[in-house]
């Protein structure tokens, strides 16, 4: 079986393959790592204490690796597609890192938080409402979503690709899915001189 015969969408397969792969390369420098403390102390800013989280589409774990900075001694959980990614991840202390899609269920331990951090953007559309699933069921309270924004479903060309990158209310659809209560949101400009994280919307939602 290939690699990409493991997946049921082609987005799936190409976060798994060779493009998420060079993504690794193309994030991996640490000067990401403090403006990510620096949105995720925002993001933060009104929760109740948090002892776990849990990312779906970890990438490499810099929000994982950035929660334990600001949180100490919080568990954390990661599922990521791209196995060099993963691995990467894996090496995170306190943090426990499974290589799989976000677009099946999942059976992770209840977390406080689970989240998204420009992952949704790239997940196919009909596979959202089982994401949607996994970020609602593995929380105890709340669920956070940072991606981009459109109050309308849109596909976008991405780095050269078409049907890789599509732009939604992903919270909008949560809340009213799921009934859940919007808690704080925010918005982070990428010419933003201590927290530039490429124009993202960021939404708390509480169960």
């Amino acid at each position: 079986m290939t690699k990409s015969s493991k997946y049921s969408t082609p987005q799936e397969a190409f976060w798994a393959g060779e493009f998420g792969n060079e993504y690794i390369q193309r994030n991996q420098a640490e000067r990401l790592l403090v403006p990510k403390i620096a949105a995720w102390s925002q993001m933060l800013r009104t929760c109740a204490q948090l002892n776990s989280a849990a990312e779906l589409g970890c990438n490499i774990g810099l929000n994982l690796l950035a929660l334990s900075k600001l949180k100490t001694g919080i568990k954390l959980q990661g599922v990521e597609i791209n196995e060099a990614a993963a691995a990467e991840a894996q090496k995170i202390e306190g943090a426990e890192v499974r290589v799989g899609t976000i677009t099946d269920p999942l059976g992770l331990s209840p977390s406080d938080l689970t989240f998204t951090a420009g992952v949704l953007i790239h997940i196919n559309p009909d596979k959202l409402p089982t994401v949607y699933e996994n970020l609602v069921r593995n929380s105890n309270r709340y669920v956070l979503v940072a991606e981009y924004f459109d109050p309308n479903p849109v596909a976008i060309p991405y780095r050269g690709h078409t049907d890789r990158l599509f732009k939604r209310d992903f919270a909008g659809e949560l809340i009213d899915r799921f009934d859940m209560k919007l808690v704080d949101y925010g918005f982070f400009y990428k010419r933003d001189q201590l927290v530039p994280q490429d124009n993202i919307t960021w939404f708390l939602l509480e169960k």
